[in-house]
């Protein structure tokens, strides 16, 4: 459920980043679109490190 939330969420972010990026008078979403992005998968990074149900090599 974890990486259900955090998967979509990065995809959300990712899309603003886009737009931003497409539609120029919209830069400042580009940039919080890229800080949000950034964020969530530091924070999946740092929380999925300790899932118990995560596989391991």
């Amino acid at each position: 459920m974890f990486w259900k939330i955090v998967g979509a969420l990065i995809v959300i972010w990712l899309a603003f980043t886009v737009l931003g990026f497409v539609v120029k008078g919209l830069f400042w979403l580009a940039v919080i679109g890229g800080v949000l992005f950034v964020g969530t998968a530091a924070y999946g990074a740092i929380k999925g490190k300790n899932d118990p149900k995560r596989l391991r090599p």
